[in-house]
């Protein structure tokens, strides 16, 4: 992420999200962000399928490993990276839209612990759980 600065906001969150080519790759956006939590959608097309017809595990750890990070990032500040993380898939995500949502479960000054849930979402807006990931994040130093 950038430099901290005292009003890092959403408009500046999804500038920081877009200057990521993977996640302009996979044309994902923040939908969310403050209060020591960050949503982040993508929209699943073909492209993001696994041969069952089901979104890519892959990408559903995408999603949770970036909203985990932006998470922390608004209890943290912007310099932040990602320690690691665990994803335990409960579904099959089939939908329109994944949607990750995170939020901090306890932050200190340096690290936060932050939980994150990858919901599919379908034509209708229905949300329906597909996995779950936790995972602790660092603010970076230097």
């Amino acid at each position: 992420m950038t430099a901290p600065t005292p009003d890092f906001d959403l408009g500046q969150a999804q500038k920081v999200l877009d200057a990521q080519p993977f996640s302009r790759l996979l044309g994902a956006r923040i939908t969310a962000f403050g209060d020591s939590g960050a949503t982040l959608e993508v929209d699943l097309r073909e492209e993001l399928h696994q041969q069952n017809g089901f979104a890519h595990g892959g990408v559903l750890s995408y999603a949770a490993d970036n909203a985990l990070t932006f998470a922390a990032g608004a209890a943290l500040g912007p310099a932040v990276l990602t320690a690691g993380f665990s994803i335990q898939y409960v579904r099959p995500a089939v939908g329109v839209t994944l949607r990750a949502r995170a939020s901090v479960v306890h932050a200190g000054r340096r690290q936060a612990v932050v939980r994150c849930d990858l919901l599919t979402v379908d034509g209708e807006g229905a949300e329906t759980l597909c996995a779950v990931a936790q995972g602790t994040v660092l603010a970076a130093t230097g």
